[in-house]
């Protein structure tokens, strides 16, 4: 190995965005943002290192073994580098903002590190892009939340969206409703997770009823008529009926929008609370980003709403995904200005949305160093406009 290519050797799961994906990228993240605005979702910036015990509170303590560490020589304190966004975003509500009007509309855009990738997703470092709607408990906020992620990722040109909706607490409390724990829950969970209906329905008291939920996965239309035929304990009736009546809101809003609904999907809900989805797209490699609903300082009593916590949910976008699935921009056109061009002329250009490249050196063939500069036009003598270099 030479010396060039030990200084280009990143660490597994790291990587450089390289032109002309970084200005894509870059541009992308703007685009949301700009949906976000308009919807009345302000922005935040939260540092890229905090205390541990401040980032790794809460719901943040899901995130405990994907968090890098270091030590603080200002303060000797630990430190930690976050993992996702969100944990920084309810900081910021329950002690900065705690006073703001509610519901309080915030959203983010930053790099997240994490100690190691996944299978299906190696990288350790990439963008999250999100926004979260802060002290509603109505289905309509998780309506909002649902379209919002949609319209947004529209805007950046993905097709093909498809939100699949799912109901991480479902499951608990039936587990809790039929006085089942220890071995058998665990048993009982890992089945369910790979759709084994077999291990599933072998529990003489819960297995029709698992065998029910199995078959619920599919279209959200038809989803929710096999739900409303099931017979389940009282406290998950309420989350049936808040999943009903946020698809009836979403398909109020956006007819069009696919919806799929998949009661038992758990996965990557570590801290949600209620209603959660997952973003695929058609072609996309992997989901496009999660959202759900969480609860903001569980270990508190809300008053307003009567439950442990602030209620809240979000989402976040993956931008190196979004990345892949949107649509490549047009290139835009390049035009070489050899050596005395004048600035006027130049400024002139840009303004009509040129990009301009301008020549820093006398040579000997200007069209050819327009072409190996990447120009497909140029400005020669006399010319009124560029011309293209052929």
């Amino acid at each position: 190995m030479n010396d060039t290519t030990a200084l280009a050797l990143l660490p597994a799961g790291l990587h450089d965005l390289l032109p002309p994906d970084a200005e894509r990228e870059a541009a992308l993240v703007e685009r949301a943002m700009a949906v976000f605005r308009a919807h009345g979702y302000e922005r935040v910036k939260p540092p890229l290192v905090e205390f541990e015990e401040s980032l790794l509170s809460g719901v943040g303590r899901t995130w405990a073994l994907q968090t890098f560490r270091l030590m603080d020589p200002e303060s000797q304190r630990m430190m930690a580098v976050r993992a996702d966004m969100t944990l920084q975003v309810a900081r910021i509500a329950a002690s900065r903002l705690v006073k703001a009007p509610r519901p309080l509309r915030l959203c983010y855009s930053g790099e997240v590190l994490r100690v190691g990738g996944e299978q299906l997703r190696p990288e350790r470092q990439f963008r999250q892009i999100g926004c979260e709607l802060i002290g509603a408990l109505e289905p309509a906020a998780d309506a909002e939340i649902v379209l919002l992620a949609g319209d947004a990722l529209s805007r950046m040109g993905v097709r093909g969206l498809s939100i699949d909706l799912n109901l991480p607490t479902i499951l608990p409390t039936i587990f809790a409703a039929f006085g089942i724990s220890g071995a058998e829950e665990k048993r009982l969970t890992a089945a369910l997770a790979h759709r084994d209906a077999v291990v599933a329905g072998a529990v003489p008291t819960v297995g029709p009823l698992f065998a029910a939920l199995l078959a619920v996965a599919g279209p959200a239309d038809a989803a929710i008529k096999k739900l409303g035929k099931i017979e389940l304990p009282a406290a998950a009736e309420a989350t049936r009926d808040r999943l009903v009546e946020t698809v009836h809101l979403i398909r109020a809003a956006d007819p069009n929008l696919t919806l799929t609904v998949d009661p038992l999907e758990r996965q990557g809900f570590e801290y949600q609370s209620g209603l959660s989805f997952t973003i695929f797209a058609r072609g996309a490699r992997r989901e496009l980003g999660r959202g759900g609903r969480y609860r903001i300082g569980v270990d508190t009593f809300h008053p307003v709403h009567g439950v442990q916590g602030e209620p809240a949910v979000g989402f976040s976008l993956f931008a190196d995904e979004i990345l892949a699935a949107a649509p490549a921009e047009p290139s835009a056109r390049r035009v070489f200005l050899p050596v005395g061009t004048s600035t006027r002329v130049g400024d002139s250009l840009r303004e009509s949305g040129w990009v301009t490249i301008a020549g820093l050196a006398q040579v000997q063939d200007e069209r050819a160093e327009a072409r190996r500069l990447a120009c497909g036009y140029i400005l020669v003598a006399g010319a009124t406009a560029p011309v293209s270099v052929g």
